[in-house]
């Protein structure tokens, strides 16, 4: 046994994430899926990071009703086991927390993406798939290194963007400081998803 074998490895400022598919997304993103396709008929987009595609305004998903209510429901319930274990991680216990949710929904069609962006003033962000749109390649959710300087000077060989494919019921949260985008859209349906943000009261 060489000296080193005993050495410590470690990986430093890590990047939290969780990601979970609800058991029962199946019925809640029928409901869910009509909502909004629905109410995409009477609102216009709003233009945010979106190219092409449609975009809801920024709320609590009121013309989702009570499967909007159910999915923020979940979206809380995700946002503190996220925390949960970062804390854990740190060897500490979480304290209770109040939280602010906020979330709107998107419709990709063929073409249409996302530009890379993060959610400033918010602490966790996330993304439920209520329809992933279909089994071509594309229309992934990619996530940036967060330290840029390590990706121009430190093995830029080995840096790369993180690619999730969605998947219909996927519900994943990362910090909001992360920068993401989402592919073009190649699936053969629209390709629904609902995003939000939690911002811990107080906030930092």
């Amino acid at each position: 046994m060489g000296e080193l074998e005993k050495a410590r490895s470690a990986k430093l400022f890590a990047t939290p994430a969780l990601a979970h598919v609800w058991a029962d997304a199946a019925e809640l993103n029928g409901l869910l899926r009509d909502a909004i396709l629905a109410h995409e008929q009477t609102r216009p987009s709003v233009e945010l990071t979106n190219v092409g595609g449609w975009h809801s305004e920024i709320g609590r998903l009121e013309f989702c009703g009570a499967a909007g209510e159910r999915l923020l429901h979940r979206m809380l319930e995700m946002t503190e086991e996220a925390t949960r274990r970062l804390f854990a991680d740190s060897g500490r216990e979480m304290e209770p927390m109040s939280w602010t949710l906020s979330a709107w929904a998107n419709v990709n069609r063929a073409g249409h993406s996302n530009r890379m962006h993060a959610h400033p003033g918010a602490t966790w962000s996330g993304v439920y798939y209520v329809d992933a749109g279909g089994e071509a390649k594309g229309s992934a959710l990619y996530m940036s290194d967060p330290a840029p300087a390590r990706t121009g000077a430190f093995f830029p060989d080995l840096a790369s963007n993180v690619l999730i494919r969605p998947a219909s019921g996927l519900m994943v949260v990362f910090p909001s400081y992360l920068q993401h985008g989402v592919q073009p859209h190649r699936g053969d349906r629209p390709r629904i998803s609902i995003a939000f943000n939690a911002r811990k009261n107080p906030f930092p």
